[in-house]
């Protein structure tokens, strides 16, 4: 089940990414486990733009349930209306994994909010550096409280900028997959798809699905 496979093999990897992804963006909450911060409002503002529990999160979430659903399970090529489905599902999960690694990068470039013991106040002490910071590890202590602010934000930052690029490379390969299974469908009548065998687009005939389902295999297992 050439393409049904590859998208249900795709549906399951970004769901695990997404579940990281809030899991990632809720820790941002609680620096160093303390709630405190949160209900004073005393954080970043990047961090309540919920880019890893919205974007990378549910938007995501809900394009991997739907590929993982099995719902192309019974048909070797995909329906007409399968591709815009799947299509638009995976550009909607390409709108949320975009959106966690553009707040992503602008939170590690800004840095966090932190209170600073020399202007003994709130404030955003890197944010004139234009992501220098993250290089001058002798800078971060300028953050007072919470303590060790920089690295929390750093690291977390970090983890989701990355989990969100995979979830856009995964999407952007489900859009191709999306497309292709439609086009390799247009080649097949309802009694052909219905006396193949297992691996039907492995035969001549469909020379080009069995190239397309081989270069998907290979990008898959490069990123799994």
């Amino acid at each position: 089940m050439c393409f049904g496979r590859c998208a249900r093999c795709v549906g399951y990897k970004l769901l695990i990414l997404a579940l990281l992804c809030i899991v990632a963006n809720t820790l941002l909450y609680f620096p160093n486990g303390e709630t405190r911060f949160a209900s004073e409002h005393h954080l970043s503002k990047y961090v309540e733009c919920l880019h890893g529990i919205l974007g990378g999160g549910f938007l995501v979430m809900g394009f991997a349930k739907r590929q993982g659903s099995g719902c192309a399970e019974k048909f070797m090529f995909m329906s007409a209306v399968q591709v815009l489905t799947s299509v638009l599902a995976a550009f909607v999960g390409i709108l949320g994994s975009g959106y966690c690694i553009i707040i992503s990068a602008l939170g590690l470039s800004q840095g966090p909010y932190c209170f600073t013991h020399l202007e003994r106040h709130w404030m955003y002490p890197f944010t004139d550096s234009s992501g220098g910071y993250l290089f001058e590890y002798n800078k971060w202590s300028a953050c007072q409280e919470p303590q060790n602010i920089v690295q929390w934000n750093v690291t977390l930052f970090s983890i989701l900028l990355v989990l969100g690029g995979i979830e856009f490379i995964l999407c952007f390969i489900q859009i191709i997959n999306g497309i292709l299974g439609g086009l390799c469908g247009l080649c097949c009548n309802h009694e052909e798809v219905s006396n193949l065998q297992m691996y039907p687009c492995f035969s001549d005939e469909h020379e080009t699905c069995y190239l397309y389902y081989y270069f998907t295999q290979q990008l898959l297992y490069w990123y799994s």
